[in-house]
């Protein structure tokens, strides 16, 4: 007999990073079709416009993603919302846009019984992404290689019978700038939000989940679908969670056909909008 979804008050998902070779859309597909919510966060690089923009593919799975969301907000009145984040900045020149129960913003407050929190995608303080648009794409360009590397070598890995390993996590909590990186990111993040007269933050960008406390100020960071699986849930009672998908699979495990396949058939950038026509949006 088949599991009921769970039920949350809000679901926050981030970095979902549509339209590339390394995100997990089936994955973060199957999390959202077993769980319920009343308010659905996108926070943010949902769609990578930068990828796309260089000629990436854009499959099945991808277009069966953003049609569940509408689907859900056409049948069960979901309400989403939808926020800027760097790798969708085409965004920005809409802002704020409505539509039946979906909002896109740059930035919302989210009421808690336990205080305000501040919600945004987070690259605010990423000068390099804001100011230093080429040196940005070119930091793409080189995670993008690194994830490629990623993928060939947990073939390898499971071909020896070993667990998946993440390069990029690895590196990332070794080289001490990149750690530094984080933790300054996450402390300014908590201090504009203070400065918002909020009580916590929560937000994407960095690839890196977290749920921290800051003196009196809650940080939260919902991860991403490429390397994380990871996702922020909070409770009826206000309460937040902090969901990694390994974990969520032992209650709700994939089915086999479900297992993301590296032969699908993709669509490239200039099929992508004829697709999304034909598809019914």
């Amino acid at each position: 007999m088949k599991k009921p979804p769970l039920r949350f008050k809000t679901i926050f998902i981030s970095d979902v990073h549509l339209g590339t070779q390394n995100c997990k859309a089936k994955e973060c597909l199957h999390f959202l079709k077993n769980t319920r919510c009343d308010r659905l966060v996108l926070n943010g690089d949902i769609i990578d416009g930068w990828q796309l923009g260089r000629g990436s593919k854009w499959t099945k799975t991808d277009t069966k993603f953003v049609r569940y969301i509408l689907k859900r907000v056409e049948k069960q009145q979901q309400e989403v919302i939808y926020l800027r984040g760097n790798h969708d900045d085409i965004l920005s020149r809409f802002l704020p846009m409505e539509f039946a129960t979906v909002k896109i913003v740059e930035d919302y407050i989210h009421e808690n019984p336990n205080g305000r929190y501040l919600v945004l995608h987070g690259d605010v303080f990423d000068t390099i992404t804001k100011n230093f648009t080429f040196l940005a794409h070119l930091g793409d360009w080189g995670y993008k290689m690194l994830m490629n590397l990623n993928r060939w070598y947990n073939k390898y890995r499971s071909w020896r019978g070993k667990e998946y390993y993440s390069l990029s996590k690895s590196i990332k909590a070794k080289v001490k700038k990149a750690v530094n990186f984080i933790s300054d990111f996450e402390e300014k993040l908590a201090k504009l939000a203070e400065s918002r007269g909020c009580t916590g933050v929560i937000c994407g960008h960095i690839h890196t989940p977290a749920d921290k406390q800051f003196d009196n100020l809650h940080y939260l960071n919902s991860g991403d679908w490429v390397e994380s699986l990871s996702a922020i849930a909070e409770h009826e009672d206000g309460r937040f969670e902090l969901i990694h998908f390994k974990d969520f699979i032992v209650e709700y495990p994939m089915k086999t056909e479900n297992v993301p396949s590296e032969n699908e058939d993709g669509l490239d950038s200039e099929e992508l909008s004829q697709n999304l026509i034909a598809g019914g949006f």
